[in-house]
């Protein structure tokens, strides 16, 4: 349910609450622009639901302050349109302010006021079926308790309208939904839906207004308990702990030094308003949090005077008001004092010095001293300077100026400022982002992290120079021609992904909205970028000004640094138990047994499902709502000369073509395979025969909208051997086709493979985000590691990025240091190249119009034509199968410098559990994520995530926790889910809710670009609309009896066949082992 946004933090605390928490939403708060990256592994998992499109910079951050250009329409009208039928001055209780037409987003936008509240709602119409709906509150806070945080999750925990314990699970189930979740940002809380079936999504709008203003948590002290904090003490005997989902969740966020970072800075920048404290909550800070306090905050904030609402899409307007004032209307227009101040700007920079919790120095795991790139960066510094803008709100043409500037000075690995960081050897990798507009007031923060502290100052001295160069000299007109046509891109392209459309658009206009600023000139940008690239064309000094006004000139400067403590973890673990020590001592007997009975009786409450007759409370479609029928995508396959494949998809994309293009990795050697995401990072990296690096990197930009390079691993079901290929992948308008295809051409065929500096540089970077990655998202490292002990698949896809790829860059890392070793390397990146690069077995996937398609056709044979016929390294037998890649069959324990778990256990149910594929897998199994996993792992264990992933290819069935207080308690919860399966007896309603709340998966909302590339996934691994339908059929007709089979082929990974791996700290690993001898095996990792 739960997305903390951290303001400068562009990165989540946490994720989709139904959903693995390891895939982030496409921007902090506002939409951001994708911007060319090198792309990661792709592992296709989903048989029948769509494959997530990697599109070139889909996995960027972007630049922060282009988000108002982000989710823009992809044409402009000439002329505004009549307004739509159902257009009213006044209706239920609502009367009309203002109406415009933005054509930017091809919408009639409508704000009303509520007469009776004077709350505002934003209607935007137009012909997009992914509707939206959000509300959005102001909730600025005065401590670290992390009440938005905590209201935020108990909101949703029953109200009463349903009065039952978990309403948003029962949608998770049931619901056809393209979104559900609920984001705390630091001065506001927003709680937004989407659906393009228009019963479901008024069901998901009622249930979600009921929640925000009649929730049960305000009147049931145990919601805010188990989501927030409590003491549990399960005997007398036994030690006083804490427990809360929040609690541990925000533990999770406190053991990542990226996270503490940027809190860090947030604070430093913002000391006297609001931003200063934590609204995630800060876990030292948290139980102090009275439900007396929490109480107050709801009845505080949690107002429709204090609300600002959205609906956006082809629903009916006038059924939006009277929805709205259903709710809206038992209320009375009153003031809330709820404004954010304003930080008044600093006249001197400062200094603050801070630190995180490091592992022992001078242990294994790669945490050594030494250069940055040779091992030591997870003990060194994190450096930066960070600015405040702003104390008065820019107009939309100076942040889109910014924004320009900030993509020029950072938005590409070639750009100046980011390459100067990178060139300086002083740090492992960039932090920081930039210009990030999350907030009131606008900022700018960039660094290094893996420096060494005597450096510190150096970091700070190379960012002011370079930006005083900048200043003096501007940019070339390459590279201003390549940012203005990589924005422009974006405009039109409109893509957002998985995002609704409608919710991108949303948190842009929201985040004026709140501040009592224009919420139409955020939705505007067309006049704003015509008049700014008109001042670029007159060849005035627009930049330099911009440099100086708002950063080189600007005292309101901090400059941060974190340094590593290896004491630091031990002694918040020693400062809890003292704390909780004295709570225990000033406790009477009579108060332990009340800890004791409130224990029990919690997990009474929480273990005790709902009645069937309670749950009938929540709105649910019917199996006729859902169509019998896949949805098929165009395709037509076309065999090209010697041995290569050109499949076209004909859907409108307005006139982008989107084109990929794979080639097998089969004929790379196994011990190879490590090296090859670096080898897709170096094609587009090191510049070509003719171009360096920077000049290669504004071509991609003048020419199309990103491209990039990738290996794509996945098990195919029946067979031993892996579909493995690598995907080069670009988008272009259909006009400048040929010119994407030469770009792949030099690329893949003349890239340089020899810049040792800059190899070294991306060798340092890899390193360090996998260091960071573990501690952040351990679960999906620890399936990895279970995942490569079973399949092949899973063994390439764990070299490649998991942690045997972690302790390969670590090795990489000191053999590039010396002249030998580059040679070594660079022998090898060609080697791959010398195996991979051939006409035979490629496959192009294009993705157009009809019209388009065929304009590039010709293009597509000239690029393969310059390709060799076949690679003379090819010929070589594969090796994967006997060159080791396999994993010893074990359990593990990862430790890593945490204070939360992350704890997997799996087996392989096709070859353990003698399990034959049927649809209705993938019922059962979001069934058992969202019921028993979820109450037993989430809810009574206090972790932030439990759930479950069965790979239909590969057989895996995989148990994952989340910032987890538990490690052998989890386990028992993972082990006692076949029983639960077995002792089902579900009503036809109940069935009928899990079947449509698995179609909802399965039909996931695409645009014309996803659908092409799932056309593509599915081609790559045999995957025919015959077993679609098959699968689909299964789905439908699914039935107890199909619980029951599914239970008996879980039943193996509770057995002998079942290994367990755990990203955890090496205190709790080994009382495990106290507890458990021989249990797993000990890995220190960091």
């Amino acid at each position: 349910m739960s997305t903390v946004k951290r303001g400068l933090a562009s990165a989540s605390a946490g994720a989709v609450r139904s959903s693995v928490p390891a895939v982030p939403l496409p921007g902090a708060s506002r939409p951001m622009l994708r911007l060319p990256t090198a792309g990661g592994s792709f592992a296709a998992s989903g048989l029948l639901a769509p494959a997530l499109r990697r599109l070139p910079g889909a996995a960027s951050a972007g630049r922060a302050a282009l988000r108002c250009l982000a989710s823009a329409a992809p044409a402009v009208a000439a002329a505004a349109p009549a307004p739509p039928a159902g257009v009213v001055q006044k209706a239920h209780g609502f009367t009309l302010t203002r109406q415009q037409y933005v054509k930017e987003y091809g919408s009639h936008v409508l704000m009303y006021t509520h007469d009776k509240t004077g709350a505002e709602v934003i209607s935007v119409l137009n012909t997009d079926e992914n509707k939206t709906f959000g509300v959005v509150f102001r909730t600025p806070v005065d401590d670290s308790t992390g009440i938005p945080h905590i209201l935020e999750h108990s909101v949703l925990c029953g109200s009463r309208k349903y009065p039952i314990k978990e309403p948003f699970v029962e949608l998770m189930k049931s619901s056809l939904n393209t979104f559900l979740n609920a984001f705390t940002y630091p001065d506001r809380t927003c709680y937004p839906v989407a659906s393009t079936n228009t019963q479901d999504f008024y069901n998901l709008v009622d249930v979600y207004l009921d929640a925000v203003f009649h929730p049960r948590c305000v009147s049931d002290r145990r919601v805010f308990e188990q989501e927030g904090w409590h003491y549990e003490l399960d005997n007398k005997e036994e030690p006083l702990t804490y427990k809360g989902v929040v609690f541990n969740e925000m533990k999770g966020v406190y053991s990542s030094p990226d996270s503490v970072y940027y809190r860090v800075v947030q604070q430093a920048l913002f000391p006297s308003n609001t931003y200063r404290h934590d609204s995630g909550g800060d876990p030292e800070v948290i139980p102090k949090l009275t439900f007396q306090q929490f109480q107050d905050f709801h009845a505080k904030y949690y107002h429709p005077s204090n609300a600002r609402f959205w609906f956006y899409g082809d629903d009916e307007p006038v059924k939006r008001l009277a929805l709205l004032d259903g709710f809206l209307s038992e209320f009375e227009r009153r003031p809330v004092d709820s404004a954010v101040a304003t930080q008044a700007l600093m006249h001197e920079p400062r200094t603050v010095t801070e630190y995180y919790a490091a592992g022992a120095a001078g242990e294994e795991g790669g945490e050594e001293g030494g250069a940055p790139g040779g091992g030591g960066e997870a003990q060194k510094a994190y450096v930066g300077l960070s600015w405040v803008l702003s104390d008065t709100p820019l107009d939309v043409e100076t942040e889109l100026a910014l924004g320009f500037l900030d993509y020029l000075m950072l938005g590409t690995p070639a750009a100046p400022l980011r390459k100067a960081l990178n060139d300086s050897r002083l740090g492992a990798a960039v932090i920081g982002g930039g210009i990030d507009d999350d907030l009131k007031q606008p900022c700018f923060t960039l660094g290094l992290k893996g420096v060494d502290p005597a450096d510190a100052d150096k970091v700070d001295a190379l960012i002011l120079t370079k930006l005083r160069e900048l200043a003096a000299s501007g940019f070339s007109a390459s590279a201003i021609e390549a940012a203005v046509n990589t924005i422009e891109f974006s405009l039109r392209e409109n893509n957002t992904g998985s995002f609704p459309r409608g919710l991108s658009l949303m948190l842009r206009a929201v985040g004026a909205w709140i501040y009592d600023q224009d919420p139409f000139t955020q939705m505007q940008w067309e006049d704003a970028l015509a008049s700014f690239k008109s001042k670029l064309a007159a060849g005035g000094d627009v930049f330099g000004p911009l440099i100086h006004k708002y950063l080189l000139d600007n005292t309101h400067r901090v400059a941060v640094r974190l340094l590593p403590d290896s004491a630091k973890a031990a002694a918040i673990e020693a400062a809890e138990k003292a704390e909780l020590d004295r709570a225990r001592a000033a406790m009477k007997e009579a108060d332990l047994e009340a800890v004791v009975s409130n224990t029990h009786a919690l997990k009474e409450l929480q273990e005790t499902p709902d009645s069937p007759e309670a749950l009938t409370c929540i709105p649910a479609l019917k199996l006729s709502d859902i169509p019998k029928t896949i949805t098929k995508v165009p395709t037509a396959s076309k065999a090209l000369a010697d041995g290569a494949t050109l499949l076209g998809h004909d859907l409108f994309t307005n006139d982008v073509l989107y084109l990929e293009a794979a080639f097998d990795l089969q004929a790379v050697p196994a011990r190879l395979l490590p090296l090859v995401p670096l080898f897709c990072r170096s094609l587009t990296q090191m510049g070509t025969a003719t171009e360096s690096f920077v000049e290669l990197t504004e071509r991609i930009g003048r020419k199309t909208g990103g491209i990039s390079v990738y290996p794509f691993t996945s098990a195919v079901r029946g067979a031993e051997q892996p579909v493995s290929y690598v995907m080069i992948r670009g988008k272009a308008m259909g006009g400048k086709a040929a010119d994407m295809l030469d770009l792949m051409r030099d690329v893949l065929l003349t890239a340089r493979l020899d810049d040792k500096a800059r190899f070294g540089q991306m060798v340092a970077e890899t390193k360090a985000g996998m260091e960071s990655g573990i501690i952040s998202g351990g679960h999906s490292y620890a399936a990895k590691r279970l995942g490569a002990q079973r399949s092949l698949a899973g063994a390439v896809g764990e070299a490649m990025g998991g942690l045997s790829y972690l302790e390969y860059i670590r090795q990489l890392a000191k053999k590039v240091e010396s002249e030998e070793g580059w040679q070594a390397v660079k022998a090898d990146l060609e080697a791959i190249r010398g195996a991979l690069l051939q006409r035979k077995g490629a496959i192009v996937n294009l993705t157009a119009d009809n019209a388009t398609l065929a304009a590039a056709e010709s293009a597509v044979a000239d690029f393969l034509a310059a390709l060799p016929a076949a690679a003379p390294a090819a010929a070589a037998a594969n090796d994967w199968a006997t060159s080791g890649l396999l994993l010893p069959r074990a359990s593990e324990a990862l430790t890593v410098p945490t204070q939360v778990n992350y704890v997997a256990k799996a087996a392989n149910l096709y070859a353990d559990g003698g399990y034959e594929l049927q649809g209705s897998a993938y019922v059962v199994e979001k069934y058992l994520g969202n019921t028993w996993l979820w109450d037993r792992v989430r809810v009574v264990g206090g972790a932030y995530g439990g759930f479950c992933s069965f790979d239909s290819h590969s057989g895996m069935f995989t148990y994952m926790s989340y910032r987890d207080p538990n490690l052998l308690d989890t386990i028992e919860s993972y082990d006692g889910s076949a029983d639960y399966l077995r002792g089902l007896d579900l009503s036809a309603d109940e069935l009928t809710k899990a079947i449509i709340g698995t179609m909802g998966d399965i039909d996931a909302y695409q645009l014309p670009d996803a659908k092409g590339y799932s056309a593509l996934v599915r081609h790559l691994l045999g995957v025919t609309d015959d077993e679609r339908q098959l699968r689909r059929d299964q789905i439908l007709s699914t039935s107890n009896k199909d619980f029951k089979t599914f239970a008996d082929a879980i039943d193996c990974v509770r057995g002998s066949a079942g290994r367990v791996v755990a990203v955890t700290n090496a205190e709790k690993a080994g009382k495990v082992l106290e507890e458990k001898p021989g249990f797993w095996e000990l890995k220190k990792v960091l």
